[in-house]
């Protein structure tokens, strides 16, 4: 038999989820993250391939 584990807000780190928001505890943990988003707080890892340049003078 599995034990249930509630699941915890990944921004508050310790309310339960809500539904609504999931997987969120509420619509401010919800924008707190949304927010850390437009502004660059999470940052995709650069695969460290080179990225092709429309520049004329790299010939």
């Amino acid at each position: 038999m599995k034990a249930e584990t509630k699941a915890t807000c990944p921004i508050c780190r310790r309310r339960p989820v809500d539904e609504t928001y999931r997987p969120f505890c509420s619509k401010r943990c919800a924008d707190v993250d949304l927010q850390r988003w437009f502004t660059g707080g999470y940052v995709l890892p650069d695969s460290g391939g080179d990225v092709p340049t429309d520049d004329p003078d790299d010939d």
